[in-house]
């Protein structure tokens, strides 16, 4: 399906809390769930709201985040966009078959401040009304959009307040991959709950990890049903490779690929990156940052090399370092992941362009 989210809000109207069953906000959800059924696209149109502007993508992006919730199997009731006097403010609550309730509160920066005592305000008022029967079966989940590694004052308040049993974080990014590896493998609904209950309130490490392990068997998986000829390579031969650069508790992804790939010009790469015995010189690599796209590309001028460099961060993990000689960055200006892009990439030639997508920047992609 090719259809953006701005040709969406033409056709469903201004998302409000306007009650009733046909008014834009329902119609919305009720397009949501009669023609979203898969990860990949509805990562697409979160992403879009990233770059979008206005009260109407906000709107659309806390009912895409509640939606992702369904994938995980939750029974999600949305929330207001708006507070009001009469009602409980929450953004989502997302109702496990456990027993476990997950309040939700989407935030789409950590640049303003964000008082816990809102959060824990909306779970007692659930408590008080017998919504939630109590504490012991409830959590507070922030949802954040874009992650800012200088601020870290919502988790140092929760670890403070000793709130850590009863709030989380987690990065919309992270979410999405959640959903993904539920959707592609043997993962059920309480592997999710125990992934979502971890003794520190920052989740992404966790999913970290499964990401790189599910992205390693996708790209093993992959390889082994499209075997490369065997024939010698030429030595003008190029390919071109999409590399994932994410973000730590000191750099965006952004400033990782400006600071190093822009400034430096080099990179490095893991001891089980996939393809990496493979990269050569003349190759050509993309650098893709999450939630965002494709901001930049190089020209490798040597191929990986077992280098300690002490501009890399954790080195140890990092131990290949590659150097280029042409580099072109646009990060203000990336090119985006869609499905009309994905669909045109030989990757994709026996998968749909909707489908789970984020191992796409662990491959080889011409």
């Amino acid at each position: 399906m090719s259809i953006t989210l701005t040709q969406i809000f033409n056709l469903v109207g201004r998302l409000d809390d306007t009650p009733g069953d046909d008014v834009p906000r329902e119609r919305f959800r009720r397009f949501l769930k009669e023609n979203i059924t898969e990860v990949g696209k509805l990562r697409d149109f979160i992403e879009e709201c990233f770059r979008g502007k206005g009260e109407q993508y906000n709107r659309a992006l806390q009912d895409l985040i509640n939606y992702l919730g369904t994938f995980l199997g939750f029974d999600v009731k949305y929330g207001r966009y708006q507070g009001s006097v009469n009602e409980i403010g929450y953004d989502g609550l997302w109702v496990s078959s456990s027993g476990l309730t997950i309040v939700i509160e989407v935030k789409t920066t950590e640049a303003y401040s964000i008082k816990t005592s809102t959060l824990i305000g909306y779970v007692d008022k659930l408590i008080s009304e017998k919504i939630i029967s109590g504490w012991d079966n409830a959590l507070g989940l922030y949802v954040i959009g874009k992650p800012d590694p200088d601020l870290q004052q919502l988790e140092n308040s929760i670890v403070a307040e000793k709130r850590t049993n009863q709030l989380r974080i987690l990065s919309v990014n992270s979410l999405l991959i959640l959903a993904e590896i539920m959707n592609e493998y043997e993962v059920r609904h309480n592997d999710i709950l125990t992934v979502l209950k971890p003794h520190r309130p920052k989740i992404d490490p966790l999913i970290d990890l499964l990401s790189r392990v599910v992205g390693q068997k996708e790209v093993a998986e992959l390889e082994e049903a499209k075997p490369e000829p065997k024939v010698e390579a030429k030595k003008d031969d190029v390919n071109y490779w999409l590399a994932p650069v994410k973000a730590d508790d000191e750099w965006t992804a952004e400033e990782f690929v400006h600071n190093l790939v822009g400034k430096d010009k080099i990179f490095a790469f893991g001891e089980r990156t996939p393809g990496r015995k493979h990269m050569k010189s003349g190759d050509w690599i993309c650098f893709y940052a999450a939630a965002n796209g494709i901001v930049a590309h190089a020209r490798l001028k040597t191929p990986p090399e077992r280098k300690h460099d002490k501009r890399v961060k954790e080195p140890e993990n990092y131990p290949w370092l590659v150097t280029f000689d042409e580099v072109k960055l646009y990060i203000d200006n990336p090119v985006v992941i869609d499905s009309g892009l994905r669909s045109k990439l030989d990757a994709f030639s026996d998968k749909k362009p909707d489908t789970p997508w984020a191992w796409l920047c662990r491959v080889r992609i011409n």
